[in-house]
């Protein structure tokens, strides 16, 4: 009797072993350092070991070949045509990252699929490229790089470069009163910065960690834009933020200011972005995301001496990585023990 409980148990354990498709792990792994072995355990589990793929039938025929229930992609667009195509076994879609634009979630309802991604994985990381960015544009590290890199060597005799503390500095967020905007202030705060947010509410949350702080203001958008020496943009990727920041916003912005962007790169409208730096509206952009990621090879954005371009690694550090797969291992295991989580699409 205890043999055939304990088989029994094992049957049913192997019942709820799904089969998952990563349809491109090597956006992920790229450098094979991951460790997949926890969700290799719970599922039956295929990498598909290229950085994406933009096919629908392709992609349709790679899930449905596998019988996959669960599909798991990073950053990559999955046209409605190929979920369409997507066979009766797929119950769960996992995007192992935050943004889930890339996919179309109501059209996966619709189908009764439900779509689930990781709010929080690289919130620190992040947060430490946009005050990477701050610190070099404060001393001119690009510049200075880019001068040695063609063998000109005028700074070691008259300096070519203005050059700024960041203490007394305003730093103004736009949406920065989330997760990630909140861990910026959290540096730039002990730096000696003043924080400026902008928020829909034209206040913080109510409890909000930095609700009362003495050097952390919320302000109209208008206002950040034309008071703060770096802008950064901290807001997710919608029908209201895209192409939010326009001619209209950097015009308003200081000629000595810098923009950044760690969130999505088509909240900023490109072309404008590209005229405004052409014309030196402001001293410079620093762009972790494009509108099209990566650019096109041939172009203006790559040829401007003061746009420094970084291709999307907010999130690219090893721990990160690490981090994201054992979260997308937690939503998967939620979901088999059936107590979903971080659905997006209810």
């Amino acid at each position: 009797k205890i043999i055939s409980m304990a088989m029994a148990a094992v049957t049913r354990f192997l019942m709820r072993r799904p089969t998952a498709i990563f349809l491109n792990s090597a956006r992920l792994d790229y450098d094979k350092a991951l460790d997949f072995s926890r969700l290799s355990g719970l599922t039956n589990l295929s990498l598909n070991d290229v950085d994406s793929l933009s096919d629908a039938d392709k992609i349709a025929e790679l899930v449905n070949s596998s019988k996959a229930e669960i599909v798991i992609t990073k950053e990559m667009e999955v046209p409605a045509s190929a979920l369409e195509k997507f066979g009766p076994t797929v119950k769960l879609f996992c995007e192992a990252g935050t943004g889930y634009n890339n996919i179309p979630i109501a059209r996966a309802r619709a189908r009764g699929i439900d779509v689930v991604n990781i709010p929080t994985y690289s919130t620190e990381s992040v947060a430490h490229m946009v005050i990477t960015y701050i610190m070099n544009f404060s001393v001119a590290i690009f510049q200075q790089a880019k001068m040695l890199h063609e063998g000109n060597q005028k700074n070691f005799h008259v300096f070519q470069h203005p050059i700024y503390e960041i203490t007394g500095k305003k730093l103004g967020m736009i949406g920065g009163s989330g997760t990630i905007g909140t861990a910026v202030a959290d540096v730039a705060l002990p730096l000696g910065m003043d924080v400026l947010l902008s928020s829909r509410s034209g206040q913080l949350p109510s409890g909000h960690k930095y609700e009362n702080h003495p050097r952390v203001k919320v302000v109209p958008l208008d206002e950040l834009l034309s008071s703060s020496d770096f802008v950064s943009i901290n807001c997710p990727l919608n029908s209201e933020t895209r192409h939010s920041i326009g001619s209209r916003e950097i015009r308003l912005m200081k000629p000595t200011a810098f923009l950044i962007n760690t969130a999505r790169g088509a909240i900023i409208n490109e072309s404008d972005l590209i005229q405004c730096m052409k014309e030196k509206v402001i001293a410079g952009a620093g762009l972790d995301t494009q509108e099209v990621e990566p650019p096109h090879p041939e172009g203006e954005i790559w040829k401007l001496d003061n746009v420094f371009l970084t291709p999307h690694i907010g999130w690219r550090r090893l721990e990160t990585r690490q981090r994201l797969v054992d979260m997308t291992t937690d939503n998967i295991e939620s979901y088999i023990n059936g107590s979903i989580q971080n659905v997006v699409n209810s």
